[in-house]
């Protein structure tokens, strides 16, 4: 009997059904639901290829968001960040550099004058 243990404990994952995780198997069942619901609804007035694509198209983002990793994130924590750096809080960076030394040196030159 062989155990994998991986490298790192914090990549462990539980896994539940089929070697997926909760989160997987969520995401999954949701990714099925929304396809099933997708093709009633659409079957009768697309075509049968067009309706498999609109299938297919209403179901990948949540079976994606299973499965999404970057950087240990997330999508939603992924999505909130990139939203909140490129969107909400969007403006020009300026670098302005501070030395201290001479700021220190140029108080004690006006305090040896005064």
């Amino acid at each position: 009997m062989e155990i994998k243990i991986p490298k790192e404990v914090r990549q462990h994952s539980e896994t539940i059904f089929f070697g997926l995780s909760t989160r997987q198997f969520i995401c999954a069942v949701l990714a099925v639901a929304a396809a099933i619901g997708t093709y009633f609804l659409t079957k009768g007035t697309l075509g049968r290829e067009t309706t498999s694509w609109v299938c297919i198209l209403a179901a990948a983002p949540l079976a994606a968001a299973g499965f999404f990793r970057y950087n240990g994130l997330t999508l939603e924590q992924f999505a909130w960040a990139f939203i909140k750096s490129q969107v909400l809080c969007a403006r020009p960076r300026v670098f302005r550099s501070e030395n201290l030394y001479c700021k220190v040196m140029n108080r004690k030159e006006r305090d040896i004058y005064d």
